[in-house]
């Protein structure tokens, strides 16, 4: 009888190590599996992240600046009439922006209008096209008001978006003493 106890585990012993060798290799099958699902998220995540950047740095190419001092100008000395400001780009070697494209929003309390008058002209040597805005070149922008009804301590905002890059937000509040040349803060 204890032959053939003995004899009957001689055969499990066998079959233990077959089992064995199969989760192994299952385990590492799943294992290889995972590591290629880690790694193609890896590389998916890092070319999104890749583009993410190049598409911030196209648009940053592009972006305008305000050059110098905003300007209100009242010519009959009374209230707001025309805001003056100098843009040039960001960064010098940059791309060009189409200023026939640029939009001008306006708000104060009382106002909300979007896409308002403006003139443009050419501050510097013009290089390129005469509407576009490029690196080397400054326009200075003259935008009517389209409020009438500014006076001392109001306050408006002007938003210069352009096509391609940043929106330019200026906020003034008009001085205590309107005159025909102010230099808003």
């Amino acid at each position: 009888m204890h032959r053939l106890i003995r004899k009957l585990y001689r055969g499990q012993r066998g079959m233990t190590g077959l089992e064995t060798a199969i989760i192994l290799i299952a385990f590492v099958t799943v294992a290889s599996v995972l590591a290629y699902s880690v790694l193609s998220a890896g590389i998916f995540s890092a070319e999104r992240g890749k583009a993410t950047v190049y598409s911030g740095l196209e648009s940053a190419q592009s972006t305008m600046e305000i050059e110098g001092s905003v300007l209100g100008l009242s010519p009959a000395g009374s209230v707001l009439q025309h805001v003056q400001f100098s843009v040039g780009l960001t960064i010098q070697s940059g791309e060009a922006v189409d200023m026939d494209a640029v939009t001008v929003n306006y708000f104060d309390d009382t106002i909300h209008s979007e896409g308002i008058e403006f003139t443009k002209e050419v501050k510097s040597t013009e290089r390129g096209s005469a509407a576009l805005l490029e690196g080397d070149e400054i326009f200075i922008v003259t935008v009517d008001i389209p409020s009438t009804t500014l006076g001392a301590y109001d306050s408006f905002t002007l938003q210069v978006i352009p096509p391609t890059g940043a929106t330019i937000t200026l906020q003034r509040t008009l001085p205590g003493a309107i005159s025909k040349v102010m230099d808003l803060q």
